[in-house]
């Protein structure tokens, strides 16, 4: 395993942050893994299972089994870790500017065009080479403007080279689910099934620009503008994992985790089998779920400020027109039912339980589409 410390641009003066990313197997392989955690830095569960993945990464490289390299980030923001308020960690937005840690990331496409009209080939091996190097060169030549662009620059330069890419995050309270490319819907598939993930929400552009989005979207939108003729194969996969809920921080879960993460990186090709007669890691289990479309989530809010009563938890299913919860105003003494208007999975609610007015306070992934625009939640 190798180390390296990533110095970030100082937040303010006298103040040095790191990042640090754990490099196994062989970098000259052309065979890539990327792995980050907690890009929310208040999302623990993910940094718990990144420790797993440490242990049982170090094992298999001693085996000899890490088939290319894999790059783990164990703790992938210090700027949010670092923003702790009266007893609380605020990791999820930038607390200089409000933005989201995971939103904003640089869409390299059309950019990435005019680069590549006079390079690309009939090889689409080639073609893949030069689409890599011409994203490092366009990310490296950018000038962060503050200490959370930089952060994001160098996630997305450790990122944009990768086969795949895994962004380990967790929900307030939730089933296991997923997010990913509705182009990658199929390598999907065996993920979800690995992880035992009970939502599978796929869609092709999500709205504002999110991690994962932003080095696997390219490949779609190149393949489309080049054509048959100019090869461009969807080169990396990448998804974002949320594990479950933020305090479902615990080992049996975490090690449960990080060994279906490598069952799926062994599947991909990027860990041998075991010389004990090609062993897989695990048995693979039966999928929970199918790809639906991020379109057809349907984010539930309250009419009203009031107390939060849920009457459905993460993982029951709902019918349309089924109560999920109700509000209840403490002042009027108001009761209001909140209803699903769409058939499907209640796959995660706030922690809260007193809710503002438009509060996003659940989300049920139905199975049609009915939506457009930005699909994310704040």
């Amino acid at each position: 395993m190798r180390t390296l410390l990533h110095a970030l641009p100082p937040a303010s003066a006298g103040t040095t942050r790191q990042l640090r990313s754990l490099h196994f197997g062989r970098a000259e392989s052309g065979r890539k893994t990327y792995i980050q955690a907690s890009l929310h830095a208040d999302e623990v569960p993910a940094m718990l299972v990144a420790q797993h993945l440490r242990e049982q990464l170090l094992a298999l490289e001693q085996a000899g089994r890490i088939a290319g390299e894999i790059v783990l980030v164990p703790m992938a923001n210090p700027i949010g870790l670092a923003q702790e308020m009266q007893g609380s960690l605020c990791g999820r937005f930038d607390m200089s500017t409000g933005i989201n840690f995971n939103r904003q990331y640089r869409h390299l496409t059309a950019a990435l065009i005019p680069v590549l009209e006079p390079l690309l080939g009939a090889d689409p091996v080639e073609n893949t080479r030069l689409i890599r190097q011409a994203s490092l060169q366009l990310l490296g030549a950018a000038a962060p403007a503050s200490a959370t662009d930089g952060l994001k620059q160098l996630l997305q330069t450790l990122a944009m080279d990768a086969d795949i890419v895994l962004d380990l995050h967790c929900d307030n309270q939730a089933v296991l689910h997923l997010y990913a490319g509705q182009p990658l819907s199929e390598q999907a598939k065996p993920l979800a099934q690995a992880l035992q993930a009970q939502a599978l929400l796929v869609a092709r552009v999500s709205g504002d620009d999110p991690f994962d989005e932003t080095v696997s979207r390219i490949w779609w939108e190149l393949a489309e503008h080049f054509g048959p003729t100019r090869p461009v194969p969807l080169a990396c996969f990448a998804a974002t994992v949320e594990l479950r809920g933020e305090v479902e921080v615990d080992h049996r879960l975490a090690a449960q985790d990080a060994q279906a993460l490598l069952q799926f990186l062994q599947h991909s090709g990027h860990i041998d089998p075991s010389s004990d007669a090609a062993a897989p890691l695990m048995t693979w289990p039966a999928p929970l779920c199918q790809a639906t479309p991020l379109e057809g989530v349907e984010p539930i809010t309250a009419p009203h400020n009031g107390i939060l009563v849920f009457l459905k938890a993460p993982g029951d299913v709902v019918a349309a027109g089924e109560v999920v919860a109700e509000v209840i105003d403490p002042l009027t003494d108001q009761r209001t039912p909140l209803r699903a208007s769409v058939a499907g999975l209640l796959f995660a609610r706030v922690a809260r339980r007193y809710a503002s007015a438009g509060m996003r306070v659940c989300k049920v992934a139905g199975s049609t589409a009915f939506r457009s625009g930005n699909l994310l939640s704040l």
